[in-house]
């Protein structure tokens, strides 16, 4: 028996509870639609969402008996066949539950997997799918083999039950997480090469970043005049898409179009899009789409920049420059729309263009902006290499603006004039960290 998570039936009715522990975590109107979002991405029949406080967390099943009670009385006055928590689950909390309902069970994270299974449609999203999928299996093993608790695996009176099994189990998914990492890496390198052939021809990269559901897809079409799937609906987009644009006033460009960001993202789905969200990361410039007609905006923002900063601090580089595309403002009246304008110019630290992805409002501003942006993001750097840093060298005539260079004939060393963008001068730096690099103000 392999240790698989047995599927959500393909005809389900939902039952929906967020679960808030303090009177600070109670969820906001937006979080329940948000919710409600996620359950019908997966094509489930919503029979009712609704929060509950969790004064004292039960260890065995999270929600209270007083809690389970009632919603015993909804999935039964509803005909539920799925019954998802929008928060953290331990195996055995999920266990435990799927005993007491007698039905399907999935947390937060669960369900995310879930639509993102259905959602990918490439390789490499598949691929990353199913890396996030197995280590959080392989995480809920304990709920997986109950049906071993008669068993003794292994001698002695110390083993646990079943725990041979349990073992055995491990063993095969660490195999399958390893081959599905090394099928990554083959990515990760077929995407580096690419990098390297954009880099090489002098195109700008600008990566589109933002909360799920911010309109991302709908401003990439919008630019790029491509036809990417952009609905109303969380994760809308999973796999990545990149197009070469020719911006006014800016050139040939390649743009990027990341998977959406969501509060409480799981740890298992940063680690396995990391080969994706490295597009963020190795971009020129990044586009921070908002949906500033959401009432949860400024939170959403916060999301986006913890899964930025965890991306920053695991490819030891920095982010590059940023833009916040302020976006729906077809969603205003004049008033407000005048209001906001006024505000996005004054916005710190990053620039912000009021748009609308939507009905093109705002589009040649955003322009300028880019335009601006990848101009005032160079840098001029003067540096000594020795006749050994022949690697430096080479990576700065593939890679960077070299404006001037001189052979010392006594000594040898060559110095070099270099304009770097930001993101060149960050990857340059991570590269070779021991040279060093006088810098001036922005070219």
């Amino acid at each position: 028996m392999s240790a698989t998570i047995n599927r959500v039936p393909e005809t389900s009715r939902a039952g929906v509870v967020i679960p808030w522990f303090r009177p600070a975590d109670r969820p906001s109107e937006n979080r329940l639609i948000e919710t409600s979002g996620l359950a019908q991405a997966l094509g489930c029949e919503l029979g009712f969402v609704r929060a509950e406080q969790v004064r004292r967390i039960s260890p065995s099943h999270l929600l209270s008996e007083g809690i389970l009670e009632r919603v015993t009385d909804a999935i039964a006055e509803a005909n539920i066949n799925l019954f998802i928590v929008d928060g953290a689950l331990t195996p055995v909390q999920q266990r435990n539950l799927e005993r007491k309902l007698d039905m399907k069970v999935i947390d937060r994270t669960g369900l995310i997997l879930e639509i993102f299974g259905l959602r990918a449609r490439t390789r490499e999203g598949k691929l990353q799918v199913e890396l996030a999928r197995q280590l959080y299996e392989r995480s809920r093993l304990v709920r997986t083999w109950t049906h071993l608790e008669r068993q003794r695996g292994g001698s002695g009176f110390l083993s646990g039950p079943g725990e041979t099994q349990l073992e055995s189990d491990k063993r095969m998914l660490d195999t399958k997480v390893r081959r599905l990492r090394e099928d990554l890496e083959d990515v990760r390198r077929t995407r580096g090469l690419q990098r390297d052939g954009r880099r090489k021809s002098g195109t700008p990269v600008i990566a589109l970043v933002g909360y799920t559901n911010s309109g991302k897809s709908t401003l990439f079409n919008r630019i790029s005049g491509a036809d990417v799937m952009a609905k109303d609906m969380p994760f809308a987009t999973l796999d990545p898409t990149i197009r070469r644009v020719d911006l006014p006033r800016v050139g040939p460009v390649a743009l990027a179009d990341t998977v959406g960001f969501i509060s409480d993202l799981p740890t298992h789905l940063v680690e396995s899009f990391q080969a994706t969200l490295e597009e963020a990361m190795e971009a020129d410039l990044l586009l921070h789409v908002r949906d500033r007609s959401s009432p949860d905006d400024h939170q959403q923002k916060r999301d986006v920049e913890i899964v930025l900063g965890a991306l920053e601090d695991n490819s030891e580089g920095r982010l590059p420059p940023m833009i916040e595309v302020w976006n729906k403002s077809d969603r205003f009246d004049a008033d407000l729309r005048a209001d906001m304008a006024i505000k996005a110019e004054a916005n710190q630290p990053n620039p912000a263009v009021l748009v609308s992805a939507l009905d093109g409002t705002g589009m040649d501003t955003l322009t300028d902006a880019i335009s601006a942006a990848l101009q005032t993001s160079a840098v001029r750097a003067a540096l000594m290499l020795d006749p050994a840093d022949g690697a430096a060298r080479g990576w700065l005539h593939d890679y960077a603006d070299v404006i001037e260079e001189a052979t010392d004939p006594k000594t040898g060393h060559i110095n070099m004039q270099v304009n770097f963008t930001l993101a060149q001068l960050g990857r340059f730096q991570s590269a070779f960290p021991k040279l060093a690099l006088e810098t001036d103000a922005p070219v």
